[in-house]
């Protein structure tokens, strides 16, 4: 466009200048004179088209200028406010890493002071119940006298695995909660099942300790698990025992009411026949839990034809019945399948009635695929057994993690063993 535009005002200053030379000629000049004014007027014209180009293009860069001022002080201003958010960005960290630190710290010492008033209390328990146990250990065979022996050494140097096995959600199959086993080791690192030393540990009151450090784990254990933003919770289980403990339950209970945050991610597990067998004291400790938010979990189960508005009384929210005792107890009636134990009902509407009372059912010891396929037609949201995955131990970096302070339960358990 430009060169168009010098061609034309070149043409013009042509035209220009051949018609003063055409007019000077025919008024009787001389031709040399007609010719010269031909080259002023042509020479006059493109000094002021060049005189205007300059004002033009001085004028345009100026505009440049100013406005590559402008989008410079604009530049500046914002390189300013970014300057000033990013040192409130900073000093608003720092407030906050310092907060967190001193909350941090905080917590770390309440938990010191629970775990070490729990310490003090199992040693007061265990030496007011070293006189009855000089005496009862008479009456014990010597079979049970070495596996309580072995049970208390295990304790107290701290050979007690944590073992999760996966639950999962039907049909998806996806993990959603853990359940928690202790299993305990002897000298000679062969795992003893719950079977082997249950017998004897239950009449000594050692499953409060066991329980203790059980759930100890399980709090860190699901402390870890969010940090990671894995939204899945832990079956815990918690002896009648534990809940009947006088002594041992209100360490218990402080020590869940500085991590009620966890209320929805542990869940305590009982035996059915636990459960009917609790009195008035394990009714209340239950319902302490409870106002903390924490819920239950019955397991063991061998009678569907349940009390639901108990089990809700109760805030039992889970119900784990074994996948072939529920499939043996399915029987057909008048061209429809029904329960045995719930003849009214049908099969497939007993998860929806005990969803009714806030209770999801849960079909554990599922072991191959034929059982699931029956499973499904019941509505039944959740899964366990080695189908979906066996009890693993967790690995030693983390239960490193997860273990009590230095002292725990040691120093208890050697002077209980000392004194007999």
């Amino acid at each position: 466009m430009r060169r168009l535009m010098l061609a034309l005002l070149t043409g013009a200053y042509l035209c220009l200048a051949l018609i003063i030379s055409l007019v000077l000629w025919r008024t009787g000049a001389a031709p040399a004179v007609g010719l010269s004014a031909f080259i002023g007027t042509l020479g006059l014209c493109f000094a002021f088209h060049g005189m205007i180009a300059n004002t033009f293009e001085s004028a345009r860069t100026r505009m440049d200028i100013d406005t590559v001022r402008e989008a410079h002080a604009i530049l500046l201003d914002q390189i300013e406010k970014i300057d000033a958010r990013m040192t409130e960005l900073v000093e608003s960290v720092a407030i906050d890493a310092q907060r967190r630190s001193e909350e941090l710290s905080t917590e770390v010492h309440q938990l010191e002071d629970l775990i070490a008033n729990m310490n003090d209390r199992l040693e007061h328990q265990l030496t007011h119940q070293v006189a009855a146990a000089r005496v009862e250990v008479r009456g014990r065979t010597p079979q049970s006298n070495v596996m309580l022996q072995v049970v208390q050494e295990a304790l107290a140097e701290n050979r007690v695995d944590l073992y999760l096995q996966p639950i999962v959600s039907l049909p998806q199959r996806r993990t959603v909660f853990y359940e928690s086993f202790s299993r305990l080791r002897d000298e000679t690192g062969r795992v003893m099942m719950p079977a082997e030393y249950l017998a004897v540990a239950e009449p000594e009151g050692l499953m409060t300790a066991i329980d203790n450090l059980l759930l100890f784990r399980c709090v860190q254990i699901v402390r870890r698990l969010a940090k990671q933003d894995r939204k899945v919770g832990i079956f815990c289980n918690i002896s009648l025992a534990s809940l009947a403990d006088e002594s041992f339950f209100p360490q218990f209970l402080e020590f869940m009411q500085a991590n009620k945050d966890l209320a929805g991610a542990v869940i305590f597990e009982l035996g059915q026949a636990a459960f009917e067998r609790r009195g008035a004291v394990e009714a209340r400790h239950m319902s302490r839990l409870a106002s903390l938010g924490f819920s239950f979990s019955l397991d063991k189960v061998n009678d569907l034809d349940l009390d639901f508005q108990d089990l809700a009384r109760a805030d039992v929210k889970f119900l784990k019945v074994g996948a072939q005792m529920m499939l043996d107890q399915l029987q057909e009636q008048d061209g429809k399948l029904v329960i045995a134990s719930l003849p009214d009902l049908n099969a497939s509407d007993f998860a929806a009635l005990t969803r009714r009372y806030g209770i999801e059912v849960i079909v554990e010891k599922v072991e191959a695929e034929k059982q699931i396929v029956d499973i499904l037609d019941l509505n039944i949201g959740y899964g366990q057994g080695h189908l979906f995955g066996e009890p693993r131990a967790i690995r030693d970096a983390v239960l490193a993690e997860a273990e009590p302070p230095v002292d725990f339960m040691r120093g208890a358990l050697r002077r209980r063993a000392s004194g007999w």
